[in-house]
C-alpha cells in the first residue's frame, strides 16, 4: 500500500491528512502550531497520523505542504532586508506606487501609508535601457553595476531583487545583473523580474518581485530544514509545496518563487472542498473556511475556484495567480470588546491565537473569544482534536461576563450570543464580497464549511446567504490538508503582448499558445511530471482599447479550427463578461495584453470511501443530551458521535455532532442528511420533504 500526506499549518493548529491511496481511509492528526519554528508542529503531527494507522513513515510516498510560511514574513514584517536595482531615472518606483488609498473619501488623512518592502537608501539605479518592443537603447555598464552591487553590499543587505524596465519584452540586461550579483554578493538569493512576472507595468512587476525577494531565504530555509528533518524521521517520499492557485509544486521550485505561495494555507481549502463537493454532486458553491484566527471564503463554478491575477496579504498587493479567496479577521481565537467611546459590541480582528487562546483553553488566556461564547451557549463538547484540548467552562463564562456588564445585556448567555450573531454577519459579509459583489446569487450556490470552527457557525451562515444545502464534509477540521493532498502538479508561463486584435489572426496567436505550452510542459518534465500525462489550459487578459485594466477570459482551442473563430469567441466572452460585471459593453476595438498558458499533472487516484448504508432513523449514535441557548431561550439538544451515523441517516435540529477535529451545530428547523460520501447536508427542514 502507498500513503500520501497532507499538511495544512494554520494560525492556530497543524492540521494532518494521512491517506491510503489504495482504500481512501483517512488517518487525522490535529496539534498546535508551533510559530516558532513551523517544521516542530508538522513533524509532531505526522508520527501522530502515522501511529494512529499503524504505519511506518517510510511508506509515505509523497508529502503534499499548504504553507503560512510566506504569508507571515509579510504579514509580520520578518523578511529579508531587500535590495532593489532599478533603471536609471525609475529609483522611487516602489515610493510612488499607485494612487489608491482605502477607506472613505477622507482615508488619506488618516491612513497611515506602509513603508516600501524595499527602502529608497537599499535602492540603486544601473545605466542601461531597453525599450517597450525589447530593443536595446542604451548598453548596459557593467561597472556601472558591480559599483553599485558593491554598496548595496556596504549597506547589509539580505536577498536583492532586479527590475528592469521594459524587461518582459528582453530580458538580458537583468539576467546580466543577475551574474554580476553571483560575482559580487555571492551565496545570496537574487530575484529577478523577467523570471518572477515577465509581465506588463513596471510598478507590479517591481513589487512582486521584490516581494519574492523578502520571502525567499525564509521560505528556503524551511523548505530545506522540513526536508532534512522528514529525511531523519524516515520520510522518504518527495515533498511538494501548494501555490497560491491551488496547484503542487516542487519543494525546489517553491523555494524559488515564493511570491506563489502567499495564500498557499487558503487555497488547500479550496481545493479541498472541491474535492468533496464534487463526491456530494454540487458543483457550484461558496467555501467558509473559519480557524482559530481567520475565516477564508471563495466561490467556485463548475467545480472550477475563481482565479483572481492578484494576491493580497496586508497592505501588500502583488501580481500573482491565486484562487480568489477573501479573508477576515473572524475565527475561534477572536476577541470580543467593548470599546469605551462606542459602548458597542465588537469581535476581532484581534486573536488570541494558539497561545495563551480562549480562555476556555485554560492555558492562561484571559479573554471572551468566539470559542468562549460557543462554550458558553453549550454548542462546544468539553474536549477538542480528539481530547488534546480540554475545554473549561467556568473559565469561557467568567472571560464572557465582563461583555455582558459592559453592555447591560441581561445574562451572560444572552453577551455570548451577541458576540456570535457578530462574528456571523462580518463572516456574511465576507461571502458577499465574493458572489453578491461579482454578479453572483449566492442562494444559486451550495454552502461548504470548514475548518475547526466552520461547522460551528454554518447552518446560521447558510440562514443569512440562502445557501443550501450547508455542506459539512468528512474531517471538516483537516480539509484544507486534504485539499493539500488532493490536488496535482502546476505550473504556469506568461507573456505580455498588448495588440489589438486587428492587428492579430488565429494563426498567429495559436503560434504563440504553442510556444507557451511547449516551454510550461517542459517545466512539468522537470519535476518528474511525464509530457504525455500533462493537460495545458489556457487564458488571455484582454480589454477595450484604451482601458486601463484586463479581464482574464479562458481561452477554447477547439475555436481556433482554421475557419477563424477564435479571436471572435474570445471577443464575445469578454463582452459577456464585461456586462456581468460592469452592466454595460462598448463599441470599441478589442485588444489582448497578456496570454497565458497552465500546465496540470495528473490528479491523483485517491479512492472515495462510502459510508455503510442506514435508514433515517440516527438514535443508535445519540451519546447524550445537553442544554443549550438558541435565539433568548434554553434548548435540549442530542449530541451525536458523527463516527456512528451511517448514509441516509436524517438529524434533526437542534442537535450536536461531534467528530474527534471539528463540532457541527443543527439549528431548530433544520436537519443534516448524511450522504453516502460522508458529507452532512444541512438544510432547513421544509426543503426536506
Amino acid at each position: 500500500m502507498t500513503y500520501r500526506l497532507g499538511v495544512d499549518v494554520g494560525g492556530t493548529f497543524t492540521d494532518i491528512l494521512l491517506i491510503d491511496e489504495d482504500t481512501g481511509d483517512t488517518y487525522r492528526a490535529k496539534t498546535s502550531s508551533t510559530p516558532e519554528d513551523q517544521s516542530i508542529g508538522v513533524l509532531r503531527g505526522i508520527e501522530r497520523a502515522c501511529t494512529a494507522a499503524g504505519v511506518r513513515m517510510s511508506e509515505i510516498g509523497e508529502v503534499f505542504h499548504g504553507t503560512t510560511v510566506a504569508t507571515n514574513a509579510i504579514l509580520e514584517g520578518k523578511g529579508a532586508r531587500v535590495g532593489l536595482v532599478t533603471t536609471d531615472g525609475f529609483r522611487q518606483v516602489l515610493q510612488i506606487a499607485r494612487s489608491f488609498v482605502p477607506g472613505g473619501l477622507a482615508g488619506w488623512i488618516i491612513w497611515p501609508k506602509p513603508e516600501p518592502l524595499a527602502a529608497l537608501e537599499d535602492t540603486v539605479e544601473v545605466v542601461g535601457r531597453i525599450g517597450a518592443h525589447g530593443d536595446v537603447v542604451t548598453e548596459l555598464d557593467e561597472e556601472d553595476v558591480r559599483a553599485k552591487l558593491r554598496t548595496l553590499r556596504s549597506r547589509g543587505i539580505e536577498a536583492l531583487s532586479v527590475s528592469l524596465i521594459n524587461s518582459y519584452a528582453n530580458p538580458a540586461h537583468e539576467r546580466r545583473v543577475a551574474e554580476l550579483a553571483a560575482e559580487e554578493l555571492p551565496g545570496m538569493s537574487v530575484s529577478i523580474s523577467s523570471s518572477v512576472l515577465p509581465e506588463l507595468r513596471e510598478y507590479e512587476r517591481t513589487i512582486t518581485t521584490v516581494a519574492n525577494a523578502v520571502v525567499q531565504p525564509q521560505v528556503a530555509r524551511y523548505v530545506a530544514n522540513l526536508e532534512s528533518q522528514l529525511r531523519e524521521a524516515g520520510v522518504d517520499g518527495r515533498l511538494c509545496i501548494l501555490r497560491s492557485d491551488g496547484g503542487l509544486v516542487s519543494a525546489a521550485v517553491a523555494a524559488d518563487s515564493p511570491v506563489n505561495l502567499l495564500l498557499s494555507g487558503p487555497a488547500g481549502g479550496v481545493t479541498g472542498a472541491t474535492w468533496v463537493a464534487e463526491q456530494a454532486g454540487y458543483p457550484d458553491f461558496l467555501t467558509f473556511d473559519m480557524g482559530g484566527t481567520s475565516t477564508d471564503v471563495a466561490l467556485v463554478q463548475n467545480l472550477t475556484p475563481r482565479v483572481g491575477r492578484e494576491t493580497t496579504v496586508g497592505d501588500l498587493k502583488v501580481r500573482a495567480t491565486s484562487v480568489d479567496v477573501r479573508t477576515v479577521g473572524a475565527g475561534g481565537g477572536s476577541i470580543a470588546h467593548v470599546p469605551p467611546l462606542t459602548q458597542a459590541l465588537r469581535v476581532g480582528p484581534q486573536s488570541a491565537g494558539a497561545s495563551p487562546g480562549p480562555a476556555a483553553y485554560a492555558a492562561g488566556g484571559n479573554q471572551p473569544t468566539v470559542t468562549d461564547a460557543n462554550v458558553v451557549l453549550g454548542y462546544l463538547p468539553t474536549d477538542l482534536a480528539g481530547g488534546e484540548i480540554t475545554l473549561d467552562r467556568d473559565a469561557a463564562r467568567a472571560a464572557v461576563k465582563p461583555i455582558a456588564d459592559a453592555t447591560g445585556l441581561e445574562s451572560t448567555e444572552a453577551a455570548a450570543a451577541g458576540i456570535v450573531d457578530i462574528v456571523n454577519e462580518n463572516m456574511f459579509g465576507a461571502l458577499r464580497l465574493v458572489s453578491v459583489q461579482q454578479g453572483f446569487d449566492p442562494r444559486d450556490f451550495a454552502l461548504v464549511a470548514f475548518g475547526g470552527a466552520g461547522p460551528l457557525h454554518a447552518n446560521a451562515l447558510g440562514k443569512l446567504t440562502g445557501a443550501w444545502p450547508v455542506i459539512i464534509p468528512p474531517s471538516p477540521g483537516v480539509l484544507c490538508a486534504y485539499g493539500d493532498a488532493t490536488t496535482n502538479l502546476r505550473n504556469e508561463t506568461v507573456r505580455t503582448l498588448v495588440r489589438r486584435f486587428g492587428e492579430l489572426t488565429d494563426d498567429s496567436l495559436r503560434e504563440l499558445l504553442d510556444e507557451l505550452a511547449g516551454k510550461v510542459r517542459a517545466s512539468l518534465v522537470e519535476q518528474a511530471v511525464a509530457e504525455e500525462d500533462q493537460r495545458v489550459v489556457y487564458s488571455v487578459d484582454l480589454r477595450y482599447h484604451g482601458q486601463g485594466f484586463e479581464i482574464p477570459i479562458p481561452v477554447d482551442l477547439d475555436t481556433f479550427d482554421g475557419d477563424g473563430g477564435g479571436l471572435a469567441a474570445l471577443r464575445t466572452a469578454f463582452d459577456t463578461e464585461h456586462q456581468r460585471l460592469f452592466s454595460f459593453v462598448l463599441d470599441t476595438e478589442h485588444e489582448l495584453v497578456t496570454v497565458r498558458a497552465t500546465a496540470h499533472g495528473p490528479r491523483p487516484d485517491v479512492t472515495s470511501p462510502e459510508l455503510e448504508a442506514g435508514d433515517e432513523d440516527p438514535r443508535h449514535a445519540v451519546r447524550a443530551h445537553h442544554s443549550i441557548w438558541v435565539e433568548g431561550s434554553e434548548l435540549t439538544a442530542a449530541v451525536y458521535d458523527r463516527e456512528q451515523l451511517r448514509a441516509g441517516n436524517v438529524v434533526a435540529g437542534p442537535a450536536i455532532i461531534t467528530e474527534m477535529d471539528s463540532t457541527t451545530l443543527v439549528l431548530p428547523e433544520h436537519a443534516a442528511t448524511v450522504h453516502r460520501s460522508g458529507c452532512l447536508l444541512i438544510r432547513p427542514i421544509a426543503r426536506e420533504c
